[in-house]
């Protein structure tokens, strides 16, 4: 028998245990190694002294026939740092804007962000309050 928690026991024997942890580590590191690849990508673009303050997952526009894997973690992020916003679709930086160019407005649950009289983007978020918080950081710092 194997132990499997305080005062339970499995009526499993240890090999059999040892060839579902074997996997479940190796895709957990891989998991690691990717997400830690991504977030070294969008550290690349941060200028001296800006800090990372949140980042946000935004829905995506439409739905798409084939959902994304689990492991390959949320397709569209919304990252606010002490300069500016940043969209990234994965590694993949959309578009970046320094507070000062940008205006940032409530409509319900979206927020629309605007730079140099356009709409950058018109966003949903998967948070709770995430509209609030971002709008309360926009101002701290700036936009409009």
């Amino acid at each position: 028998m194997a132990v499997v928690g305080p005062g339970a026991e499995a009526g499993l024997p240890w090999w059999a245990l040892v060839a579902v942890a074997v996997p479940a580590a190796g895709l957990g590191a891989w998991t690691g190694v990717r997400i830690g690849r991504r977030r070294g990508i969008r550290d690349e673009v941060l200028e001296p002294g800006e800090k990372v303050v949140g980042t946000y997952t935004v829905r995506p526009p439409y739905t798409e026939h084939n959902p994304p894997s689990a492991h390959e973690g949320p397709q569209y992020q919304l990252r606010v740092t002490t300069h500016g916003m940043e969209m990234w679709e994965r590694s993949v930086l959309l578009w970046r804007h320094p507070w000062r160019e940008l205006r940032v407005i409530t409509d319900g649950p979206r927020l629309r962000v605007h730079h140099d009289g356009n709409e950058a983007g018109a966003m949903l978020f998967q948070q709770p309050g995430a509209v609030q918080e971002i709008r309360r950081v926009a101002r701290q710092y700036g936009a409009g």
